[in-house]
C-alpha cells in the first residue's frame, strides 16, 4: 500500500500540472456554476426544486465532459511511460505490475475527486450561501456528484486499456477519441435512429431501457434520472423510472463492472507485456 501511495501521489501531482486537464476542471466548475444559478432563477417552480433541476442539467454536462477529462488523464498513463522509457526505470523499484497500475488509477481518481469537489461542491456551496436556495434536493445532488466520480472511474480504466494495447501515444490519443465518441455521442444517436425507424413500435420501454445499459454514459443519465422521483418529474421521466424496473443497486453495479473489468484486463496484458 505503501508504493501505491507514492505512485498515487506523483500521478496526482503530474495530473495537476496538466495545463489540458486544469483547464477542463475550471471549465466544469464554471459550467457547474452557471446552470446551479440558472436552475435556482424563480421559475414558477417551487425552492425546494432548485437542486433537482440542477441534477438534470449537471447529469448532461458530465456525461460530455467528466470522460473526456477522464481519457486526458488516462490514456498515456502506460503508453507515454513505455515511449520515455521511464516505465523500464520504475519496474526496477521493488514495486510489482498491478501496484503500478492501481497506484495510477488512485492518483487520478484524486484528481477526479478534486474536479468534482471543487466544481459541483463549490457551485453548490455558492448558490446555496449567496441565494435564496435552501439545500432542499441534496440527498439527489451527492448521488449526482458521486455517480459523477463513478463515471469518471469508468474512462479512467477504458482509458488505460487503450494505453496498454497500443504502441504509440499518437494511437493512444486517437483511440481515447473513438471511445468518447462512441459512448457519449454515437451509441446514443443509433439509439434515436432504431427508434424513428421503429414504425411499427416493437421496441418496448423495457427493451429500450436494457439498450440504455449497454452505454456506460447512459447508466449514468438512467441512475441520476430515475433515482429520485423528483428528480424525475424535472426531467419528464417519471413513468419511464417506474416501468424500467432497474434500481440504483443495478446501475451502480453496472457501472462498477464497466471499472473493474477494462481494469483487470488491463493488468492481464501489462502483466504479459516485454518491457
Amino acid at each position: 500500500m505503501k508504493a501505491i501511495g507514492i505512485l498515487a501521489m506523483n500521478e496526482f501531482l503530474d495530473g495537476l500540472r496538466n495545463r489540458w486537464v486544469a483547464a477542463a476542471i475550471i471549465l466544469l466548475g464554471a459550467t457547474a456554476l452557471a446552470l446551479l444559478l440558472v436552475g435556482s432563477a424563480p421559475t414558477g417552480t417551487t425552492r425546494a426544486g432548485a437542486l433537482d433541476v440542477s441534477v438534470v442539467s449537471l447529469t448532461s454536462l458530465s456525461v460530455y465532459l467528466l470522460p473526456l477529462i477522464a481519457l486526458l488523464l488516462s490514456f498515456d498513463a502506460l503508453v507515454g511511460e513505455f515511449e520515455r522509457g521511464t516505465m523500464l526505470l520504475l519496474l526496477t523499484y521493488p514495486v510489482a505490475r498491478w501496484q503500478v497500475i492501481m497506484g495510477k488509477f488512485f492518483g487520478h481518481m484524486m484528481i477526479l475527486l478534486a474536479a468534482v469537489a471543487v466544481g459541483y461542491g463549490g457551485a453548490a456551496a455558492i448558490t446555496v450561501l449567496f441565494t435564496d436556495n435552501g439545500i432542499e434536493g441534496w440527498q439527489a445532488y451527492a448521488t449526482m456528484m458521486g455517480s459523477s466520480l463513478l463515471l469518471g472511474a469508468v474512462f479512467i480504466a477504458l482509458g488505460y486499456l487503450v494505453s496498454v494495447l497500443v504502441r504509440e501515444r499518437s494511437t493512444a490519443a486517437g483511440a481515447a477519441i473513438v471511445l468518447w465518441l462512441i459512448f457519449v455521442v454515437l451509441y446514443d444517436l443509433a439509439l434515436l435512429g432504431l427508434l424513428l425507424a421503429d414504425h411499427e413500435q416493437r421496441i418496448g420501454q423495457a427493451l429500450f431501457s436494457t439498450l440504455m445499459l449497454v452505454s456506460p454514459s447512459d447508466t449514468y443519465r438512467l441512475l441520476n434520472l430515475t433515482a429520485f422521483e423528483s428528480v424525475g418529474q424535472v426531467a419528464g421521466i417519471a413513468g419511464v423510472a417506474a416501468r424500467s424496473g432497474f434500481g440504483v443497486p443495478l446501475l451502480v453495479g453496472l457501472m462498477t463492472a464497466w471499472v473493474v473489468l477494462p481494469l483487470a484486463a488491463t493488468m492481464a496484458v501489462f502483466h504479459r507485456r516485454e518491457l
